[in-house]
């Protein structure tokens, strides 16, 4: 087993199962602006398609996160695209980029009527989740409504092979009650996804976590409460 830093044993020593909302704040390590991350063990199998648990939230404090949105749109689309907030507008030259690997990007948001160009990006973006698909709300001919959310806290979450579900709910220098507020937003969310197929426990295990900090158990009392 990898040795513990010492600044980290001095926070893990502070984690408390009735405080999970709170401690998080003080288990912050780095000089940095830590992310606040929720891990996930979901009751599923992912091997089939009726147990994927997939979906968007808009967290009502965001994520703390600058988002950089690529909206691949044909001209008609772009103006809109740009007055959204979009940091990057286009659809051929873009599509060229990316097969050339450019990556500088967290989020793509498309039409409908360009996805023949896109679809064979799926290389270069299914491995990074960056694939726009209807059912993330990243396809779509609402393009300017799209932008703006990605831009302002709506995030894309998708479980793993493992049944595993990991994204970030915010930041340390979050006041703890808008953490708080904002992983009562993402668990109501999952809970609503659950696959009529899935048996037994569904959420088997949450952590809380700062980027560099140790994880701190949300307890069964507190989920069952959301």
């Amino acid at each position: 087993m990898a040795k513990r830093g010492k600044k980290y044993q001095q926070v893990a020593e502070l984690i408390n199962r009735d405080m999970e909302y709170f401690l998080v704040k003080k288990t912050k390590i780095a000089s940095f602006d830590e992310s606040v991350d929720l891990d996930l063990r979901l009751g599923v199998d992912p091997r089939h398609a009726d147990q994927m648990v997939r979906g968007t939230v808009s967290l009502p404090h965001g994520t703390g996160k600058s988002v950089r949105v690529l909206a691949l749109v044909n001209e008609a689309k772009q103006e809109e695209a740009k007055e959204a907030g979009a940091d990057h507008v286009g659809l051929d030259d873009y599509i060229a980029k990316i097969e050339e690997g450019w990556a500088e990007i967290d989020v793509i948001v498309a039409t409908p009527d360009v996805m023949g160009k896109i679809g064979k990006l799926g290389r270069q973006l299914g491995p990074r989740g960056l694939m726009p698909n209807p059912k993330s709300g990243t396809v779509t001919m609402d393009v300017a409504d799209a932008v703006k959310e990605f831009k302002t806290g709506k995030i894309d979450f998708r479980v793993d092979k493992a049944g595993i579900l990991h994204t970030s709910i915010g930041k340390a220098s979050f006041d703890a009650n808008e953490i708080r507020e904002n992983l009562i937003s993402f668990l109501q969310t999952i809970i609503k996804l659950r696959p009529a197929s899935a048996k037994g426990a569904y959420i088997k295990s949450a952590y809380l976590s700062t980027t560099m900090g140790p994880s701190i158990p949300i307890s069964r009392s507190s989920i069952t409460a959301i």
